[in-house]
């Protein structure tokens, strides 16, 4: 090769070029490293309720590192989603000094036993609230599916003026509800959704015609359901 000009033409321009790139390298990561490109604005977008400005600027100022080109927007996320009633965080450069962070907060449903709330989709996550909200329990990984059934139920009972206050799954996977009036509903382990249906759809004709209504209702009778008064009488109800 070494005898041959073309071949060690193509050699030198080929050591160049690396050489030329090597070079831009460097002065292109000597540049975004300079101080010269910090980000002066964190601009927060979406609906927040809960989210302080206190507790924006307290993540902005002890966890965001860097410059414009140098912050890490995977840090950056994850220091915001440590963040009380924060369920999802999208955080994006904008030249040329700002970093737009979208929120989405959790929009609470219910109280998870006597520890963490349970937000619409049916996770459950540690804030503190003062709402009034019903109580869910159930066995470990079952908060989506008590959210989901809580909405059929919630569905059914309120057009008859009832409130579910309390849900609970056994760990048998056997459904209970509570009443804001007190009112217990029996609904077992199979077909809880259509026994509700029939109990709803035998409300007037029945348990609104009572006096006062039953302290406990139980649903797992094949035609029917069998009520008990708060003076412990059992009374037996076709649906």
């Amino acid at each position: 090769m070494w005898d041959r000009p073309e071949a060690l033409t193509a050699l030198a321009n080929l050591l160049y070029g690396l050489a030329a790139v090597a070079v831009m390298l460097i002065i292109v990561l000597v540049t975004v490293h300079l101080p010269a490109f910090p980000v002066r604005e964190v601009r927060v977008v979406g609906e927040v309720h809960h989210v302080t400005r206190a507790q924006i600027e307290q993540v902005v100022r002890g966890q965001l590192r860097g410059n414009f080109f140098t912050i890490r927007l995977d840090d950056s996320r994850e220091a915001f989603e440590k963040l009380p009633w924060v369920r999802r965080v999208n955080v994006r450069r904008q030249w040329p000094d700002r970093l737009e962070v979208a929120l989405e907060e959790h929009e609470v449903l219910a109280r998870w036993g006597e520890q963490g709330l349970v937000n619409t989709h049916g996770e459950v996550f540690e804030a503190a609230s003062d709402a009034v909200l019903p109580v869910f329990r159930g066995p470990k990984d079952t908060s989506s599916d008590v959210t989901s059934h809580y909405l059929q139920f919630r569905g059914l009972l309120e057009p008859l003026g009832q409130r579910v206050i309390d849900v609970n799954l056994s760990d048998r996977r056997a459904w209970r509800l509570r009443l804001a009036g007190g009112m217990t509903l029996e609904l077992g382990r199979d077909q809880v959704v259509p026994r509700l249906q029939k109990f709803a759809g035998a409300w007037h004709s029945s348990i609104a015609l009572m006096r006062e209504p039953p302290a406990y209702v139980d649903l797992r009778y094949p035609n029917g359901f069998a009520v008990r008064l708060k003076d412990l009488k059992w009374t037996a109800a076709k649906a």
